[in-house]
């Protein structure tokens, strides 16, 4: 059971991270081809720092799992 918990929640981050990635394709294409450029520069970089916290947030997940496992 366990085993498909980890395949469900490694397929939910890599969904978590598709979407913010489509998102932040969608709004900065539309923002460049209205002349906002400066505004879309600034949506490629939150979507980058968004999907940077959902990564980091997994990887603190994951170093306390080691931790509880190694008893550290």
């Amino acid at each position: 059971m366990t085993f498909v918990r980890r395949i469900s929640m490694s397929i939910d981050l890599i969904i978590k991270i598709a979407v913010i990635g489509l998102l932040v394709t969608i709004l900065s294409q539309l923002l460049t081809r209205s002349g906002r450029d400066e505004q879309a520069t600034l949506t490629v970089i939150a979507g980058l720092v968004a999907a940077a916290l959902v990564v980091v947030r997994e990887l603190a997940d994951l170093f306390a799992l080691i931790r509880g496992l190694f008893g550290l």
